[in-house]
């Protein structure tokens, strides 16, 4: 009877997983350095979903982990910048994280949507649920 809930309550925790993995690359666009102080920028994050929800029952779903991207970084000329290339064919440019702020902007609305509908979904359960205790009883 409750399974659904759960369903429902598994896809609203990892969509909120994942907005907050969207949000830390948004939030880290424009950083160039490690946590070091290295001209090493940051590389966007992504999460990786799996079937299975709480207690790892085979519905639902959970967050399998959260792993890096390795695409190259962007590079952008600008060579008064303290993290510019010293010597070498990319002399003068810097490398910036391979975030791409269009397609973070629309995994943040499909991740947002995807939370609309198991939050819609989690309610039309409790509210079918309420309806059948109140028949019962």
């Amino acid at each position: 009877m409750f399974a659904s809930l759960d369903i429902s309550k598994s896809g609203l925790i990892a969509q909120r997983t994942r907005m907050d993995v969207i949000a830390g690359n948004i939030a880290m666009v424009d950083v160039t350095e490690d946590d070091k102080g290295r001209p090493i920028p940051y590389r966007r994050r992504f999460v990786v979903f799996q079937q299975g929800g709480a207690g790892d029952a085979q519905s639902g779903v959970k967050v399998a982990a959260i792993k890096k991207d390795m695409s190259d970084f962007k590079l952008r000329y600008d060579p008064g910048h303290k993290d510019a290339i010293k010597s070498g064919p990319y002399k003068g440019y810097v490398r910036y994280p391979n975030i791409d702020l269009a397609l973070e902007q629309v995994d943040a609305i499909e991740a947002v949507r995807a939370y609309e509908a198991n939050l819609a979904s989690y309610d039309l359960s409790k509210s079918m649920i309420t309806s059948a205790l109140r028949i019962l009883g």
